[in-house]
């Protein structure tokens, strides 16, 4: 009877132990954590003349550079700006520089490899990445390669990182788990995990529009870019961040 006892608290204790340390991996993705960018929503409510300025850097491709129905490029429909509204709505006495950095029609390689030179030089508060669309042109093992090479840089430098699924490209389809961009989706919030930084998952939210019974090309400009409606709904995502 003891040693059935012994045996009973060893495995509860096992099985609360792995509970435990799987919580603590779910929590390493930080998506949306209202905690993330604590310092600088501090920043963002001072005034002058004790504030300074916040640069916020979008790298990537097409989609943060404003690209609707190509070649027309809307800036301040695009995500990036959406976002720079809503920011100075809540943060009305914020001096906030939005510096883009994307290419449309970039991968992620070439992204990095001028990442030092057009990138770093800004002296970024927050880096976002939004490459996932473009790297299937690499493939998942020189996209991770070239994600992990730029987060490692910005983190060595202080910065808060957050990394972007892709948005949808309607050539794909977005229910089908085995989509080739879904894999990418999975891979950055894998790389979300690892290294402990921000993940705006735009792959998940498009996916749930679908879901709802929602007409995805509603959100559409062309069939892989989001139309304003589209970019919204990945600025609301960023949102939570600074709220």
């Amino acid at each position: 009877m003891i040693k059935n006892n012994f045996y009973s608290s060893f495995f509860v204790t096992l099985l609360l132990f792995q509970c435990l340390f799987l919580s603590g991996q779910t929590n390493n993705t930080l998506e949306n954590s209202s905690d993330y960018l604590n310092d600088i929503k501090s920043e963002l409510k001072k005034e002058w003349p004790h504030n300074r300025t916040i640069n916020l850097v979008f790298h990537g491709h097409s989609v943060p550079s404003g690209y609707f129905n190509t070649p027309n490029v809307k800036t301040f429909d695009s995500y990036p700006y959406q976002v720079l509204k809503q920011l100075k709505e809540i943060y009305p006495y914020a001096v906030i520089n939005i510096i883009n950095t994307s290419i449309g029609g970039e991968n992620s390689v070439n992204g990095e490899k001028r990442f030092e030179s057009d990138v770093l030089i800004h002296r970024p508060d927050v880096l976002f990445i939004d490459y996932a669309l473009n790297d299937r042109s690499v493939g998942l093992d020189k996209a991770k390669e070239a994600w992990e090479k730029m987060i490692d840089k910005a983190l060595a430098r202080g910065i808060k990182v957050i990394l972007l699924t892709p948005s949808p490209d309607q050539s794909e389809n977005i229910l089908d788990p085995n989509a080739d961009l879904q894999k990418y989706a999975q891979q950055i919030r894998d790389l979300s995990g690892k290294f402990g930084v921000g993940l705006v998952d735009s792959y998940k939210t498009f996916r749930q529009v679908a879901v709802s019974g929602d007409t995805l090309s509603n959100y559409m400009a062309q069939i892989n870019h989001p139309n304003e409606k589209g970019h919204l709904l990945i600025a609301n995502e960023i949102m939570k961040y600074f709220k």
